[in-house]
């Protein structure tokens, strides 16, 4: 509808902790709901945001299940009611569970969710509003690791080669950790200039991960 193209999703990106994460608020321009990404540390922060915008938070949402993504989901269950959502396959505690395809909505805006396993079985990409949140499946200059349980070099190659890759350059991508040159970029610059996005054979992907 026309009045949803008016309404935008506003990105609260708040660097947390010491391993250079990002923790996540997004905010309904239309009203009053949002959502937290990925809460884990800076809890305090993330709280002034969601009281200071007079948040009504919908969801916690979290693109995997590691513990630096994870640490603060009670704290902030506690804090604001909202339930937990991962993808289907997580192993951790959660209140409702998403498949690929699914969509998230909080007020007029809505996350489509992507699954793209290889950094973990869990990890999914939320899409919408011309953002991607890519978690620790791609960061801005290299990707997520994959010498992790659960980790897979093969299942990353095909999220990246046959999924993100084929996804709109004009995204704008906002990652899991603050590991590259820019706390953000879009996904063309990365199809243009990340390594890990560059044309290879899943043989050679394997091979400059350290596989095989």
């Amino acid at each position: 509808t026309r009045s949803r193209s008016r309404c935008t999703m506003i990105v609260h990106q708040v660097p947390v902790g010491n391993m250079q994460n990002f923790t996540y608020v997004l905010e309904d321009e239309g009203t009053s709901e949002g959502i937290i990404i990925d809460p884990s540390w800076e809890l305090d922060e993330i709280m002034r945001i969601v009281q200071k915008n007079n948040l009504k938070i919908k969801f916690i949402v979290n693109t995997h299940h590691h513990f630096d993504h994870t640490i603060g989901n009670e704290t902030m269950h506690q804090e604001t009611g909202a339930p937990i959502v991962q993808y289907k396959t997580s192993t951790i505690k959660h209140d409702i569970e998403v498949s690929d395809g699914d969509k998230i909505k909080f007020g007029q805006s809505e996350l489509l969710v992507i699954h793209t396993p290889g950094h973990s079985k869990d990890s999914m990409c939320l899409v919408g509003d011309g953002k991607i949140f890519s978690g620790d499946t791609l960061f801005v200059g290299t990707c997520g690791r994959v010498d992790l349980p659960g980790g897979d070099a093969k299942e990353l190659y095909h999220s990246l080669v046959n999924i993100l890759s084929k996804m709109d350059d004009s995204l704008v991508m906002y990652p899991g950790h603050n590991y590259g040159s820019s706390p953000s970029s879009t996904l063309g610059l990365q199809k243009k200039m990340n390594f890990v996005m560059q044309p290879r054979t899943e043989a050679e992907f394997l091979e400059i991960m350290g596989i095989g």
